[in-house]
């Protein structure tokens, strides 16, 4: 999971968001439920306490203490209910106090006497030392003789604990079951979101040098989404007409440069074999001659390269055996590499057909050969092999040469780029046949890779699409 990404935030900050908005929601539940249940234990133990003195202690005069004590006991049976109730005189002497409920949840001699000042309707909490704590809520009262009491009604704060704890594991229940659909749903959200720029991604992976009339998918959405898309649609509309000027102005550069590079060579190899030359002269003429050919070959290169960018070899496609193509390639060459005492061999066993311009194919197999020939020593040898495996149409050219050196690698498909300037300008090497093959392979749906160790030799691998109809009779075979 990449952590840095925007899906990956985005799902974090929703998530984060709908936590703390969960967690706010959960205190405040909290603070008012308590709330709420203290004030309503506080407002029932305070009508008690009226109850029990404006009802017993206004006629205690005439009842008597007695009385008080039985009608207590009688009618509001604080053992029985779990409620502490106290009565003290102004002289902190005690009238009656309760015992311990039949719960004992708490235990009512620990109860301190309330020495704080008598207000009406008053309430507290007391903590006893055996950690339970009570409500007790205290109301003053004075007889028509003048006698004060002192009436305290409470009870334990442990049901509202309960009832407190329990609210509390649901809401960390609830806050897992939610962080769980928050992740997930907002993982959907985020997706939904992002689907016009992974459709813009896919579109954008698409567009090469050849099909750079295509756009990009806009989405209607009247957002910066939407702006984007348009933007870089005019980027790529940009880049679009730029190419066709550079194609237009190589092709007509290697167009117009042909025909005085002709007329050059043409008069330079009649100053060559005339006889009535000083000897001098045709040397120099013959060394110009030289380079007046390598420069054609590098026009021609350029002017190959235009045409191929242009989608030439799309215009010429025919099927054909590229297996028997290669071998034909490899007997012609063979002469060439003669010269040099190097052998060359070719494995195709099977035909292989493919779908493709076949002098463009044909250039492919020359300009590998060549190389292979230019930089494999005296003796050497050199391997080629096709064969079809799945849909693919595979050549590799295979020498024992000098190598590639591995800061080489990256730019070995770059035009005009030469590993050896020297050397390659001695074998008349322009830096343009690698791209060249590069160039054709992409023009016809394929890919060239190599692999190559300095000093132990270079293989060159061309991948291209099969024919269709080369599949469906590979398929018919495999079925019988």
């Amino acid at each position: 999971m990449n952590t840095r990404s925007i899906r990956f935030r985005l799902v974090i900050w929703y998530a984060g968001l709908l936590m703390a908005v969960f967690v706010l929601l959960g205190i405040l539940m909290y603070g008012g439920l308590k709330l709420y249940l203290e004030q309503s234990l506080s407002r029932a133990q305070i009508s008690r306490a009226h109850q029990i003195a404006g009802t017993l202690l206004a006629n205690i005069g005439k009842t008597g203490e007695a009385y008080v004590v039985n009608e207590i006991n009688a009618w509001f049976a604080p053992e029985t209910n779990d409620r502490f109730i106290r009565i003290t005189t102004e002289g902190s002497s005690v009238l009656y106090a309760s015992s311990s409920p039949r719960d004992m949840s708490f235990d009512a001699s620990h109860v301190p006497l309330y020495r704080e000042p008598k207000k009406e309707g008053s309430w507290r909490r007391q903590k006893l030392p055996d950690n339970k704590e009570l409500l007790i809520a205290s109301t003053p009262y004075q007889t028509t003789g003048g006698k004060r009491y002192l009436v305290e009604v409470g009870a334990s704060l442990e049901p509202i604990h309960d009832v407190l704890h329990r609210l509390i594991v649901l809401l960390v229940v609830g806050l897992a079951v939610m962080m769980l659909v928050a992740t997930s749903g907002g993982s959907f959200l985020v997706q939904r979101a992002l689907a016009p720029v992974d459709r813009i991604s896919r579109s954008a992976e698409q567009i090469s040098l050849h099909n750079l009339k295509d756009r990009l998918p806009i989405a209607k959405t009247g957002d910066e989404l939407e702006r984007l898309s348009i933007s870089l649609n005019h980027m790529i509309a940009r880049l679009e007409d730029a190419f066709q000027h550079n194609r237009r102005f190589i092709a007509d550069a290697s167009h117009e440069l042909r025909t005085p590079l002709t007329i050059m060579r043409g008069e330079l190899e009649s100053i060559v074999e005339g006889a009535y030359f000083a000897s001098e002269v045709q040397v120099t003429a013959a060394s110009i001659l030289e380079e007046v050919e390598r420069l054609t070959r590098i026009v021609e290169g350029l002017f190959a390269i235009s045409r191929l960018d242009a989608g030439e070899a799309q215009k010429e496609m025919v099927r054909f055996d590229l297996a028997k193509l290669a071998t034909s390639t490899a007997e012609q060459m063979c002469l060439l590499a003669e010269d040099k005492d190097i052998s060359i061999s070719c494995n195709a066993p099977a035909d292989v057909m493919v779908q493709g311009d076949r002098p463009r194919l044909k250039q492919v197999i020359v300009n590998l050969l060549d190389n292979a020939i230019k930089y494999t020593p005296a003796g050497g040898k050199i391997k080629m092999s096709i064969l079809a495996c799945d849909d693919e149409a595979i050549l590799e050219v295979e020498d024992n040469g000098i190598g590639i050196p591995t800061e080489a690698h990256p730019r070995i498909f770059e035009r005009f780029f030469r590993v050896d300037q020297a050397r390659s300008r001695e074998m008349g090497g322009a830096g343009l046949g690698l791209s060249i093959v590069k160039s054709i392979c992409t023009a016809h749906g394929g890919h060239v890779g190599f692999q190559s160790t300095e000093g132990k030799g270079s293989r060159f691998k061309v991948e291209l699409p099969l024919s269709r109809a080369n599949n469906n009779k590979q398929e018919s075979t495999d079925g019988n």
